[in-house]
């Protein structure tokens, strides 16, 4: 991080200039120069998929670019303001872990499209708020547009679903729940709480979202409320046992409100079997809920969308484009199959919403979120929809797919390398195996070699467990997102991988 800032153009333009307005874009154009400029010193310094060093040593970069004479107190004020936007951009592209290499693939963390990233400039140069339809004319009704095309893509009807813009998985989960305790517990939950005797639980597989247990608790039904439903060793829901676990929860004169259903398990990309977990929240008056925010990109591919049939049963579903559709986050969408069981969520503010303006036609989302002040999150992904198309994106989808086979191959065919399973979406687990480790030394090996490649910045490879008990449970994980990354440079990474073993073994058994 050395080297002189480049100074910021327009030097004459008010450093307090507006984004909006007549003279937002002339003022927004050399910001934007300088932006780039910083974003590419700061990548071909990091040269790689983070920055190499320790936590505290990164902290200590922070510390110096904020305290730096150029953003300093001058900051706003004369030259400290005008380096402060440079010398912060090009520490934040030196400092980022970037989705775009081909060996930063640990999480649920996609490279945004160039196209998407552009719109969502728009936003926030415009800053409508999606809480009242005079704050956000446009982006209300293109927000609704865009919810019936998703809604459709699901299987509901567009005319009776409802949906809104969200966060991501956390909250449309948060969404869901609280719809079917409201639905299924009516006339039930009071003020105070729920009344004695009355034990709603909901069901959801030992792989769920860890965000089912927050949500209960948020809810008020406490975490222990959610039963956890065993898995197969792909970490799929096992059938027999929700049906198990649903009779002997009624047994125990507990009232199964939800059945979560997860369509892409964030360390598997596993899919839950969707038409059984609907036939059992039937038949016990549950809600299905289905959390499809990493699985969802699947609908987009003809070849992976089999794999979500039975996702239109759900009551409510949950979608993130920030995942498998390359959109800035956030980009969550939380959908209803019948729009009138968003009831308990209708609110009214008589300066947001009133009586007059809706019967006169305005329309509010006001309703429709737990938030009030929303972002035009719709308009990036309309402007992707409308660029690629589902064609185009579904294309992206296949590729990470065909890169996770690829993967997997690679791992099967290096002797000192493990697979856990076959990859379902663009996830797969696995390990780093020397002959002669007991389990205990191998998850150790594991957590360390990851930790290693960390440090050097050469790579940046997911750490998970198996569900159950005891040492062996470790697994790293790659999660490919990167439609342009190669098998060549997959293969690269899972070298890295083993260089990393091999060093780390040295230096145990020395």
């Amino acid at each position: 991080m050395t080297g002189a800032l480049p100074e910021l153009p327009g030097e004459d333009a008010p450093l307090d200039a507006l984004a909006g307005g007549a003279g937002g874009p002339g003022a927004l154009a050399p910001l934007l120069a300088t932006v780039l400029d910083a974003l590419e010193t700061g990548i071909a310094l990091r040269s790689g998929p983070l920055p190499a060093g320790s936590p505290a040593e990164i902290s200590a970069l922070v510390t110096d670019a904020l305290t730096d004479a150029d953003t300093g107190t001058g900051a706003g004020t004369g030259e400290g303001g005008r380096g402060a936007l440079a010398r912060l951009t090009e520490l934040l592209a030196y400092g980022a872990a970037d989705p775009a290499d081909p060996a930063c693939a640990a999480h649920l963390h996609c490279p945004p499209l160039a196209v998407a990233a552009a719109a969502d400039l728009a936003v926030s140069a415009l800053n409508p708020s999606q809480d009242s339809w005079d704050q956000a004319p446009a982006a209300t009704a293109l927000e609704t547009a865009l919810l019936a095309e998703l809604a459709e893509l699901v299987g509901y009807d567009p005319a009776r679903s409802a949906g809104v813009l969200t966060s991501g998985g956390t909250e449309s989960n948060l969404m869901g729940l609280m719809l079917a305790r409201d639905q299924k517990l009516d006339g039930i939950v009071e003020l105070d709480g729920l009344p004695a005797g009355v034990r709603p639980c909901i069901l959801a597989s030992e792989a769920a979202h860890f965000s089912v247990q927050r949500s209960a608790a948020l809810l008020g039904l406490g975490e222990r409320a959610v039963v956890p439903v065993p898995v197969d060793s792909e970490l799929r829901m096992r059938e027999d046992e929700l049906e198990r676990a649903m009779a002997e929860a009624s047994w125990a004169g507990r009232t199964p409100i939800a059945v979560v259903a997860t369509a892409g398990t964030t360390d598997t990309g596993a899919v839950d079997p969707l038409h059984a977990a609907a036939e059992l929240a039937g038949r016990y008056g549950a809600w299905l809920h289905v959390d499809a925010a990493y699985g969802g990109g699947a609908l987009l591919s003809d070849r992976l969308a089999p794999l979500l049939d039975g996702i239109a049963r759900a009551d409510s579903v949950s979608l993130d484009w920030h995942k498998l559709g390359w959109q800035p986050a956030a980009a969550g969408v939380f959908l209803v199959r019948r729009a009138e069981t968003y009831v308990s969520l209708a609110r009214r503010a008589e300066y947001l919403n009133p009586v007059d303006d809706e019967q006169a036609g305005y329309p509010s989302l006001l309703g429709r979120s737990l938030r009030t002040t929303r972002r035009a999150d719709a308009f990036k992904l309309a402007v992707t929809l409308r660029t690629l198309g589902r064609d185009g994106l579904g294309r992206l989808v296949d590729a990470c797919h065909d890169l996770a086979l690829a993967a997997a191959g690679a791992v099967r065919a290096e002797p000192l390398l493990e697979l856990h399973a076959e990859p379902v979406l663009t996830a797969l687990l696995f390990r780093y195996r020397p002959p002669g480790l007991g389990a205990e030394e191998t998850d150790e090996l594991n957590g360390r070699l990851r930790r290693l490649l960390l440090r050097s910045g050469r790579a940046v490879v997911g750490r998970t467990e198996l569900p159950g008990e005891g040492p062996g449970r470790v697994r790293l994980k790659l999660t490919l997102l990167n439609p342009h990354t190669t098998v060549g440079e997959v293969e690269a990474l899972l070298r890295e991988v083993v260089g990393a073993g091999r060093r780390v073994a040295g230096e145990r058994a020395g």
